[in-house]
C-alpha cells in the first residue's frame, strides 16, 4: 500500500509538489494526468525515494520512504520517463543488472527475464543494444525492466507515451496485470484511455493534485 501524507516537493523557490495525500492499496490501478511541468513526474520520484520530500511523509507498506536505496530495497520499482536504460548494454542485460542486484537465483532471472521480453514483444531483441533499439522499441524494455522486478509498488512515468496503439495496449494490460498479482500501481500519463483504463484518476495542476475518479 502507498500511503502519502501531506507531501510537497520543493526545488529551491520552486514547489513542484503542493500538500498531496492520497493512499493506492495493493491491486489497484491510479493514474495521474495533467499538463507538462504540473509535477507529476515529481510525485511519482517522492513515491520512489528519487528527490527528497520537503513536508510530508510518503510510507510504502508501512515503512517510510527517506530514499532510493531504501525504496528499491521495499520493492518500489520505478519505470522513469525517457527510460533510463545504459545504451551500451543490450536489453537482456539491462533486465538483468536489477535482478541480479537482488541475488535473485540465476534461473529465475532468466526466466523472469525472458517472460518480461515475451510481455513486451521483444523476445526476439533481447540480445541487441539499446542504441540499435528505435525510441518505442526502448520504452518498452525499460516497462519490460520494470515488469520482472516485480515490485510491491510499480510507478510508471509516461510509459506508453511513444508507442502505437498496439503497443500502448499491450504495455497497458501489463501495468494491470501488477495490480492483478497484488501490486499497487501509479501512472503518470498525458493519455485519456490509459487514465479511464485505471481504478482511480487524479489530475495534477501546479503541483495540486484533485480527484476526477477516487479510487
Amino acid at each position: 500500500m502507498i500511503t502519502l501524507s501531506q507531501v510537497t516537493v520543493r526545488y529551491g523557490d520552486v514547489t513542484a509538489v503542493s500538500d498531496v495525500s492520497f493512499t493506492v492499496p495493493p491491486g489497484f490501478v491510479l493514474a495521474v494526468s495533467g499538463p507538462s511541468g504540473a509535477g507529476k513526474s515529481s510525485l511519482l520520484w517522492a513515491i520512489a525515494g528519487a528527490v527528497p520530500v520537503t513536508k510530508g511523509q510518503v510510507e510504502v507498506d508501512g515503512l517510510v520512504i527517506k530514499d532510493r536505496p531504501a525504496a528499491a530495497a521495499h520493492g518500489v520499482v520505478l519505470i522513469p520517463q525517457g527510460n533510463g536504460l545504459a545504451r551500451v548494454l543490450t536489453a537482456r542485460e539491462n533486465l538483468s543488472f536489477p535482478l541480479r542486484a537482488e541475488q535473485n537465483p540465476a534461473g529465475d532471472v532468466d526466466r523472469r527475464i525472458e517472460e518480461a521480453l515475451k510481455g513486451v514483444g521483444l523476445e526476439e531483441s533481447g540480445d541487441h543494444l539499446v542504441e540499435e533499439l528505435s525510441g518505442g522499441e526502448q520504452q518498452r524494455v525499460a516497462v519490460a525492466r520494470g515488469i520482472a522486478q516485480q515490485g510491491r509498488v510499480i510507478l510508471a512515468d509516461e510509459s506508453t507515451s511513444e508507442l502505437d496503439s498496439s503497443n500502448r495496449e499491450r504495455v497497458l494490460e501489463l501495468l494491470h496485470d501488477q495490480a492483478r498479482r497484488g501490486a499497487a500501481v501509479v501512472i503518470a500519463t498525458h493519455d485519456p484511455n490509459v487514465a479511464d483504463s485505471a481504478d482511480g484518476h487524479a489530475l495534477m495542476d501546479e503541483g495540486r493534485l484533485s480527484w476526477v475518479r477516487r479510487l
